[in-house]
């Protein structure tokens, strides 16, 4: 039977949800204005904007996932590092040596890009090398080091922790556990060897790239287009023809987070079906998209 010992996540799934509420928010909020602004200067910072604080929300989605899955398991014959989608599997017999941080005389240098509840990235220790981080808070970090690297993790009770390694390598290992290493694009990879997986992929994006190509082109030359209906099936009023560029920019964003929540699914055999009907949902909705570029440039004003 495995041990847990799961991280600590309240701080950190909290200030995660919060921070992606309110880029959410915001991302919202300055899309609204994008399509209620002349264009022009205040046009386009609208457009960075609202691209500056969508970016971050699927990594702060990923990493509040991640912090939920995060966990430790330990027996007297294995060391299992799970955090997200990265899968470290560690024979005990390799594991040379467990320490608190303070127990090291240089300071450790932490990831650059942190939250609570998300300390991860490498960073290099002058003394012990490489240390891969898959720890959620500092003040309960240990150091688990191999032949290989240093891992940074934090059970929420090191102690606890320590005192069932040191108990672990007493009983000596009963079997021989094959170390083994599984990274995030390692779906990405699985995922590829699809045929129908690939071909999505690659048609979804080359329609958002030659759609993006083709607006870029033709909306200079567009004085006046309408973006859909009112209620009275009537055309809305007529706006500049340069604000065409943003069905390109909603499509290629549809199309990414279509991308990410396939990969979510294919990570489980048993959802791979979903993970292809979303990715051919994405694909599909880039069609619209270039179908409904296609009838406004198309429809008279």
């Amino acid at each position: 039977k495995m041990n847990e010992f799961p991280p600590p996540r309240q701080r950190g799934l909290l200030i995660h949800i919060v921070a992606i509420l309110a880029l959410g928010a915001l991302s919202l909020t300055m899309f609204w204005f994008v399509f209620h602004t002349p264009v022009g200067l205040l046009f386009t910072i609208y457009i960075l904007a609202a691209l500056a604080t969508f970016i971050p929300t699927p990594l702060l989605a990923y990493r509040a996932y991640a912090l939920t899955r995060g966990n430790y398991f330990l027996d007297r014959n294995n060391l299992r590092l799970v955090w997200g989608l990265r899968i470290e599997d560690i024979p005990l017999t390799d594991v040379e040596w467990v320490r608190p941080l303070n127990a090291l005389p240089v300071p450790i240098t932490l990831p650059w890009l942190r939250l609570p509840g998300g300390l991860l990235g490498i960073t290099r220790h002058a003394d012990i090398g490489r240390i891969e981080f898959l720890a959620s808070e500092r003040e309960t970090l240990l150091l688990v080091a191999t032949a290989r690297r240093v891992f940074a993790i934090s059970p929420a009770d090191p102690g606890a922790f320590i005192s069932a390694f040191q108990r672990a390598i007493e009983m000596g290992s009963l079997t021989h556990v094959q170390a083994h290493s599984q990274y995030p694009s390692f779906i990405i990879a699985v995922a590829w060897e699809n045929i129908l997986a690939r071909y999505l992929w690659l048609a979804g994006a080359l329609l958002n790239m030659g759609l993006l190509a083709w607006v870029t082109l033709l909306a200079p030359g567009l004085q006046r287009i309408s973006l859909g209906f009112t209620p009275a099936l009537t055309p809305q009023p007529p706006i500049a023809g340069t604000q065409l560029i943003l069905l390109p920019l909603l499509s290629a964003l549809s199309f990414i987070v279509g991308w990410l929540a396939g990969l979510f699914f294919y990570r489980r055999p048993d959802q791979r079906i979903l993970a292809l009907t979303v990715w051919a949902s994405s694909t599909l909705s880039s069609v619209v998209f270039l179908l409904a570029v296609f009838f406004i440039v198309n429809t008279p004003i």
